[in-house]
C-alpha cells in the first residue's frame, strides 16, 4: 500500500562535516582533489579554506529519500544539482527535500532539493525523481 503523500510535505536534516567525515569519503570515492583536506593548498584557491566534495553534500538528499520521505521503498530515479556555493568542513547546513510533484499513473514523485548553508547562502540546489514502491 503507497503511503499518501502530500505536495508542499517537506523532510530535513541539520548536518556539519568533519574533516574526519571527509577523509573517510575521499578514501570510499578515490577522490584525492587536495581542496578537500589540504589547508595549505586550499589557502592557496579561491575558496581560502578546504571545501566538502559536492557530492559529499547531495547524497544527504539520497538519504532523505530514502529514510524519511517517501522513506523505505524508495529508488532513485535522477537527480540533478547546481552547486551554487561551496560547503566548508565543520559548516552547519540545512539540507531539505520538498514534494513539488506526484503523479497520479504511477507511483512516481518529484521533489525540490535545497542546501543551505549557516549564512543563509544556497551551497546546492537541484530536483529528485523517485519511484515508491511501498
Amino acid at each position: 500500500m503507497m503511503k499518501k503523500l502530500v505536495i508542499g510535505e517537506k523532510a530535513f536534516i541539520i548536518k556539519k562535516f568533519s574533516k574526519d567525515d571527509v577523509l573517510e569519503y575521499l578514501k570510499l570515492s578515490g577522490d584525492s582533489n587536495p581542496i578537500h583536506f589540504d589547508d595549505e593548498y586550499a589557502l592557496n584557491t579561491p575558496f581560502k579554506s578546504c571545501i566538502v566534495p559536492g557530492i559529499m553534500v547531495g547524497s544527504l538528499f539520497g538519504g532523505l529519500l530514502g529514510s524519511e520521505l517517501p522513506g523505505n521503498g524508495t529508488i532513485h530515479l535522477g537527480q540533478t544539482m547546481n552547486f551554487k556555493n561551496p560547503v566548508y568542513i565543520n559548516e552547519e547546513i540545512n539540507v531539505m527535500i520538498e514534494i513539488v510533484k506526484i503523479r497520479t499513473d504511477k507511483p512516481i514523485v518529484t521533489f525540490k532539493t535545497i542546501c543551505i548553508k549557516e549564512n543563509g547562502d544556497i551551497g546546492i540546489e537541484g530536483e529528485a525523481v523517485v519511484k515508491y514502491l511501498e
